[in-house]
Order: C-alpha cells, then structure tokens, then sequence
C-alpha cells in the first residue's frame, strides 16, 4: 500500500477494553483506548523482546506487556520497566505510533514514512462529516491484493452482470459508452446515457485518504430517501488479504431515518451482504497473476487509469526513499 496516506484499519466495535492487534499494510499494530475512550495505535511490538503488546494489559494512556510488564504510551515511548530499577528503556520512544482519527464507526490511522512522517490533513467526503446523511458501515476481509478490490470498484459495467439478479442492479442496458471526467480531487467515470437505474458511475478521490463513491437505486420497498450511496474504501493488510469498507448511505431525516433503519435491519441488509459476497467470490477466485494475462477493452478505461495514477504515485514514493537511502 502506498505511504502519506490515511486508512481505516478496524471498525469501531473491536476496540472495546482489551487491546486489539491487527496487520494492516503489513505492519503489525496495536489498538486501544483510553480512559475517554479516544483510541490509540502503536507497533503491536514490545521494544524488550519482541512480544505483542496487544496481549497485554490495557493501562488507560499506555500498554504493558504480558511477558515482563514493560509499559508503552501511545507515542511509543516506554513508561516503565517494572522487572529493573532506572532501567535506560525508560523515557526513549522506542515504537513507532500513529496518528488516528474515529469518524461514522472506522478507526482510522496514518501511515507515514521518512519524507511525511508527519500526518497529512484527511479530508473525508461530506456523506461521513455531515449530519444529514445516515449511514451503516459494513467491512469484510478479502483474500486478494487490495488492487483487485480497487479495480472492481471502478468498474461500473460489472454490475449488469455479476449483480443482475440482485436487489438493486437487475435494471439498465448491459452495453455502454463510457466516460471519464475530472473532479478538483479526483476523477468521475460514468456510463454516458444511464443514470439512476443500475451502476452507472463511481467517483474516486485522493484527499490525504483514498475513497471511492458511487450511488445505486433502491426499489421503492426500500423505504424513504430515493438511491442509496456507497463511500468505499480498500485498506491492505498482506500482499494477498485486504480489508473492505463500505459505508452505505442515505440523506434523510427524522422519520424517515428511523424508517430506513428500521429497514435496512430488518431486511435490505442481508440483501446488500449478498452482493458484496458476489464480489468477494469472484475476486478471490482470480489467480495471482491475473492481470498479467489481461486483454481489457473500453469499459475498462476507469480501472486502467486508477492503476496508472496508483503506480505514478508509488514510483515517486519509491525514487524519494531511494534518493534519503
């Protein structure tokens, strides 16, 4: 996964009172909360031998071991040595933390390196800052490279196929003209004579976070509020595994909040997990080397472009790490 940039690396209902370790861009982290319940990231590695500090105690603004007790802050700096007197552990910063930031149900965490150790400002899109809009989050693990899971967010046409039977994509033309146009932070691709009826468009955008959006029609039985839209995003855990979130969305108020949770509950959300298990299948099934064995045509000119753009990004990560080398 590229650096300099924000993820989310655990919804918020798993981090309650323990200590959660997780691996997140192939770093293994540590997630807790304090006191206050604001919650903290840092190397899941205790600097004195190595054991996972998520194993141990949650001490409120710190974490001590299981194994001898060393206690770490969340600015990685170790507290206390309990097993020795004046040990010279003591007062150096010797993990490395992360900035977090909790928003709509997602811990999110930074991820930095040596030319923007410091975090960059998240921007996040108005549908998870907004009050207006409800929203229900729902993510899942992917066993495949978190490209791939981009890469089918960013193909529209995909939807009058794999998803023809669902709920929400059994509407439109299967044969499109495709389209991209340019945003101040991103990029729009969209089918150009269908709107509304099935998978017509996605939105991605780079805003010191990488989040895509896209908006799909509800049936009328699916309460008040018109389509629904889907903020997503793909965070890498291996090279093989990914985390999945997808916010699903509504602008509406009152009443009609209260009546669309009380469906999407009940029974729209089973429906929207059967879908995402159509993607999920699908992607996992793919060989590892699928996309070197590629013959692509023009409703994947959206998908082409979201690879370019990530590799141009990760060559200059590359150079830059190369040249402080």
């Amino acid at each position: 996964g590229l650096r300099q940039r924000w993820y989310p690396i655990a919804p918020s209902w798993m981090v309650q009172e323990n200590p959660l370790g997780v691996t997140r861009l192939s770093e293994h982290l540590a997630i807790w909360r304090d006191e206050s319940g604001i919650p903290h990231v840092i190397e899941d590695r205790c600097p004195h031998r190595g054991a996972r500090l998520s194993l141990g105690w949650n001490l409120g603004d710190r974490l001590a071991c299981w194994y001898h007790g060393v206690e770490v802050n969340h600015e990685g700096e170790v507290i206390r040595v309990p097993a020795v007197e004046k040990c010279p552990m003591e007062g150096k910063c010797m993990v490395q933390s992360y900035p977090t930031h909790e928003v709509q149900g997602a811990i999110f965490a930074y991820f930095g390196d040596e030319q923007q150790p410091d975090a960059v400002k998240l921007q996040l899109p108005e549908e998870l800052t907004d009050d207006a809009y409800g929203s229900f989050l729902s993510t899942a693990l992917w066993r495949c490279n978190y490209r791939y899971a981009i890469d089918n967010v960013m193909d529209p046409m995909h939807g009058a196929y794999l998803h023809a039977k669902s709920h929400s994509m059994s509407m439109g033309d299967k044969s499109a003209q495709m389209r991209l146009s340019e945003t101040g932070q991103g990029w729009i691709f969209e089918k150009e004579s269908q709107r509304g009826v099935n998978f017509d468009w996605v939105e991605f955008a780079d805003t010191g976070t990488f989040w895509m959006r896209l908006a799909i029609p509800y049936r009328k039985n699916a309460g008040p509020g018109g389509n629904f839209t889907i903020i997503g995003f793909v965070t890498p855990v291996t090279e093989q595994v990914c985390q999945v979130y997808f916010w699903r969305v509504r602008k509406v108020s009152g009443w009609e909040r209260d009546t669309w949770r009380f469906l999407y509950k009940n029974r729209l959300e089973g429906l929207h997990w059967d879908v995402l298990e159509q993607d999920r299948v699908v992607l996992e099934a793919m060989q590892d080397n699928a996309r070197t064995r590629e013959s692509l045509y023009q409703h994947d000119a959206g998908m082409t472009k979201i690879r370019r753009d990530l590799r141009i990004l990760a060559q200059k990560q590359v150079n830059t790490q190369t040249s402080h080398a």
